[in-house]
């Protein structure tokens, strides 16, 4: 395949694309509240904030843009969310009624099919499955806004759809300017915003196969057990280090009741497997807690779905990798199936190329604002691995600084590795082996 129809370079393409246009769209007058347009700066930082699913913003969504430009933000989530491939391939479903090899391929690419014939089917699961999420959790919290907030029912069902698709998209964008800090103990808001998160962030791929063997986790696939035995490590252990390092600040669990403390420390522990929405003040937490963010984030969500960071699949082979290597096995076991050398090395890889441009971005940033090593380092994951949450210093940035955090949102959607082989001009394969040589580690 030629170098231009490279199916990663499409979807990289792709995703450009619908962010340049996002930008158009939010640059027009009729796009914000105050008549006046906006900055070009405020309106790529949000269009690329929206389609990457991260959620960082520069201004209030509520107060700055008018209900046009909070319909244009809710479609780029949208869009980001089911891939710009997922699309393409629908309307190719639509218009000609079948689809040909190049289009399998790139959406392929988009999806994480693991065979191309299933791509037809798997497309149309995905589109059907995020609306169907996304309209039962907007009912949920539409008749919320209606009964508990008084809010009337054009307004009610605005709200609930708009925050639906956010939050089953893990973009974490609120028409508050706290966020949703005002509902922190309310469970009919918070835990079907918490729930979609999770299932957003699963993927695609684990999620298709829950509903199909819920009932027999002895058959699921190694990626299913991964992802849904890490998930809920992680979700526990996020829950719990925020009850306890959070428990008596005044600032952020301490002024709750223990019920609230209790539902706002599982939503907390949520939001960063990508989910990006906060019920407490960030700013306000300890570092303790700021740290367990960062590797929270980090890791991120599932395989093929929303949720951003190197993933959870990646974080539990890697756990897998250096156990075998510890108890000086030669092959990587992973229950009951080999794990191939060739995931072996993508593991490494993403963690890798993740570090690298984790730590030069912050340093980077850190010389272009003039906060602390924490609260740099806390921004630079939270765009790179698409979370959306902040302590407050994105709007402080200098533009160099909100243009480099714009780029690392980017690229932590596209994914590391599908930006460098959209950018390799072709594959390369060795034709000849080198001798082996033993070389002497650490």
């Amino acid at each position: 395949m030629d170098r231009f129809h490279h199916p990663a370079q499409v979807v990289a393409t792709g995703f450009g694309v619908a962010i340049l246009i996002g930008t158009g769209l939010l640059l027009l007058p009729i796009a914000s509240a105050g008549g006046g347009s906006a900055s070009w700066t405020t309106a790529l930082f949000t269009s690329t904030s929206s389609v990457s699913l991260t959620g960082l913003v520069l201004v209030d969504t509520a107060a700055h843009w008018s209900v046009f430009g909070e319909v244009v933000i809710a479609g780029l989530m949208q869009i980001g969310g089911l891939g710009i491939m997922t699309l393409a391939t629908l309307f190719t479903l639509v218009v000609a009624g079948r689809l040909g090899l190049r289009a399998r391929m790139f959406a392929q690419a988009e999806t994480k099919t693991l065979s191309m014939s299933d791509v037809r089917r798997v497309v149309r699961n995905v589109v059907l499955f995020s609306l169907a999420s996304e309209a039962v959790v907007a009912s949920m919290l539409a008749l919320r806004f209606m009964i508990g907030y008084g809010e009337p029912f054009g307004r009610a069902v605005y709200l609930g759809v708009f925050h639906a698709v956010s939050a089953f998209n893990n973009a974490g964008i609120a028409l508050w300017p706290d966020n949703l800090m005002k509902f922190a103990t309310d469970p009919w808001i918070c835990l079907p915003i918490a729930a979609a998160v999770i299932v957003g962030g699963l993927g695609f791929p684990v999620v298709f196969e829950l509903v199909r063997s819920w009932r027999h986790p002895r058959r699921w696939t190694v990626l299913a057990r991964i992802t849904v035995g890490v998930t809920l490590i992680l979700l526990l252990a996020g829950t719990l280090v925020f009850l306890v390092t959070e428990w008596r600040n005044p600032r952020t669990l301490g002024q709750l009741d223990d019920s609230g403390k209790l539902l706002a420390a599982f939503f907390t522990g949520v939001m960063p497997r990508s989910g990006g929405f906060n019920s407490i003040d960030v700013a306000g937490m300890h570092p303790t807690s700021l740290l367990a963010t960062d590797v929270l984030m980090f890791i991120g969500g599932g395989t093929a779905g929303t949720a951003g960071g190197i993933k959870v699949t990646t974080f539990g082979l890697l756990a897998f990798i250096i156990w075998a290597e510890l108890r000086g096995e030669p092959r990587v076991n992973v229950g009951h199936r080999r794990l191939a050398e060739s995931a072996q090395r993508q593991v490494f890889a993403i963690t890798a190329i993740s570090v690298g441009l984790v730590v030069i971005s912050t340093y980077a940033l850190l010389a272009l604002t003039p906060h602390n090593l924490d609260r740099v380092l806390f921004e630079v994951i939270s765009a790179f691995c698409t979370v959306g949450l902040s302590t407050g210093i994105t709007g402080d940035a200098t533009p160099a600084g909100q243009v480099l955090l714009a780029i690392l949102m980017f690229v932590g959607r596209i994914g590391p590795l599908t930006l460098g082989s959209a950018l390799a001009l072709k594959e390369r394969t060795r034709r000849y082996e080198l001798p082996e040589e033993r070389v002497i580690v650490g």
